[in-house]
């Protein structure tokens, strides 16, 4: 049941990628690592988020875990933008179907400069996340985001500290990081990498994102590189500028 769950998922969004048209707009060309961009001033942008975490290939009809995020954020200045999530987990496993929600989380970003304008371009991003269980850890993210673009190709590194603020929770250090290629006015091809150093979990895989001027998309899986780590995840991110 799982994996019919899984590759009809799998069918639907390789489905989207096909039938769309050949229209462009700004969007992410990675799913995991942030890049140097925000939101326009008075821009706004709605996206969903779908992660599946297997911990266990061989036991996935067993247990699975999907986590869905519903995003809207919003453009103060061409430079400084702000966002609101709301979360929500499914879990599966031999004794049935569990959903709940997630909690929240408020985040801000801030670039400095334009695009090319310094030898490697700087944007710090700060988030607030809420947990919606009194007893979850308060979490402050931060992130410095690097990024530089040599033609069609464009390299993103996220160094991601984050700090229990309620007396709950340690802190923890971790990184995202991508190279890809535009090949088109469409489409995006890459690969990216994310870890956790505090607690020895490493991934990488293949990303592939498309612009069109109604909305994006992007789609990326990760290996695990150890056994700390998740077997598989992966992530498909629509998003809809208004």
């Amino acid at each position: 049941m799982q994996r019919l769950r899984f590759s009809k998922s799998v069918m639907f969004v390789l489905v989207l990628f096909l039938v769309c048209g050949s229209v462009r707009a700004d969007r992410r060309g990675y799913v995991w690592t942030y890049e140097y961009m925000t939101m326009a001033k008075g821009a706004s942008e709605l996206e969903y988020y779908m992660t599946s975490k297997i911990a266990d290939m061989h036991k996935f009809d067993e247990k699975s875990t999907w986590e869905h995020q519903i995003e809207l954020e919003y453009g103060l200045t061409d430079r400084w933008d702000i966002a609101i999530y709301e979360k929500y987990k499914q879990t599966y496993d031999t004794s049935g179907e569990k959903g709940e929600y997630g909690g929240h989380k408020l985040r801000t970003r801030y670039r400095f400069g334009e695009k090319g304008e310094h030898p490697l371009d700087t944007l710090v991003y700060l988030e607030y996340i809420k947990a919606d269980n009194s007893t979850s850890p308060e979490i402050l993210e931060g992130k410095l985001i690097l990024a530089k673009n040599f033609g069609d190709f464009n390299f993103a590194y996220n160094q991601i500290l984050k700090v229990g603020i309620n007396g709950r929770g340690g802190n923890e250090n971790e990184y995202a990081m991508g190279l890809n290629y535009e090949s088109n006015r469409q489409w995006k091809f890459g690969i990216e990498s994310t870890g956790n150093y505090t607690e020895d979990k490493y991934y990488i895989g293949p990303t592939i994102s498309w612009g069109g001027e109604k909305f994006w998309m992007g789609l990326g899986g990760l290996r695990g590189l150890n056994d700390r780590s998740d077997d598989i995840r992966v992530r498909f991110i629509i998003g809809f500028p208004f």
